[in-house]
């Protein structure tokens, strides 16, 4: 990424050095949930990429985002074999095989406040399950991040997106209990009692930021996977929460010097007026 910055003379972000991290502290969680949390960390970047390749054409750089995706596949696949092997997997609900192709004859089908209900859809299912679980990996890496955090401001915004995790995850879940199906387990107890710094509080605001970045996409495809109404709608009330608690991740990003300007298109109005 540095030698394309470089060949346009364009200035290279600053991002973070080896003073954000420090290498020789304790752990601060268990084997089972960092190779949970890289798996998690894979499944972005093979999304991310994935969406860049739709969008870029110089040669370069399309070469580098094809290489950023298949290390995301081999990381995925690492971790998932191995958590097989290990038996540290957590899979996801089974449902029965239909006999036939049916096709939706009723409204019904849409329903979900009143009248009898229709059961979740397997996509509904995978969409429910897999936020438990991407929430339920937010909330441990928030509760281990509040241990080590200095700045007490930061401390209280994580404490803060623990509590908002598990109010997500009891929602999900309950959707999932009600269909007799079973939900991801949590992981509470991966987090050790270290409080020395292994990160700094940038770095840990600036990952965190992202985390939330990513699940307000994966409720978004979730709510749009989702036709029964009540799900749908449920998702679409929980995105402006956890909006305003990014906007103010990202005020105290600014607050503290830690957030970096992107590239903005240049402002000809601005110019003009000299």
């Amino acid at each position: 990424m540095s030698d394309i910055f470089t060949k346009e003379k364009f200035p290279i972000p600053i991002g973070f050095t080896e003073q954000d991290v420090n290498p020789q502290a304790p752990r601060l969680f268990s084997d089972t949930y960092v190779l949970m949390y890289l798996r998690e960390m894979s499944i972005l970047a093979m999304a991310a990429s994935s969406a860049a390749l739709g969008l870029v054409t110089r040669s370069d750089v399309v070469i580098f985002h094809k290489r950023v995706l298949n290390e995301g596949v081999e990381l995925q696949d690492k971790t998932r074999d191995l958590m097989l092997k290990q038996g540290t997997y957590v899979r996801p609900p089974y449902i029965s095989i239909p006999d036939k192709v049916d096709f939706v004859e009723k409204q019904q089908f849409l329903a979900g406040f009143f009248g009898n209900k229709r059961a979740i859809t397997s996509v509904e299912v995978t969409h429910l399950f897999l936020n438990v679980q991407t929430n339920s990996i937010g909330k441990v890496l928030m509760m281990g991040f509040a241990q080590i955090a200095k700045n007490e401001e930061v401390k209280q915004f994580l404490l803060r997106g623990k509590k908002i995790s598990q109010k997500h995850m009891d929602i999900f879940r309950k959707f999932l209990t009600n269909e007799d199906l079973p939900a991801p387990m949590s992981w509470d107890s991966a987090v050790s009692d270290s409080t020395e710094n292994v990160f700094s509080d940038k770095l840990i605001m600036f990952h965190v930021s992202a985390m939330i970045a990513a699940g307000i996409g994966n409720y978004g495809m979730a709510m749009a996977a989702s036709p029964r109404r009540d799900l749908g709608l449920r998702y679409a009330s929980l995105v402006p929460e956890i909006s305003l608690y990014a906007e103010d991740g990202a005020n105290i990003m600014i607050k503290h010097g830690w957030m970096e300007e992107p590239p903005q298109a240049d402002d000809h109005e601005g110019l003009t007026k000299g």
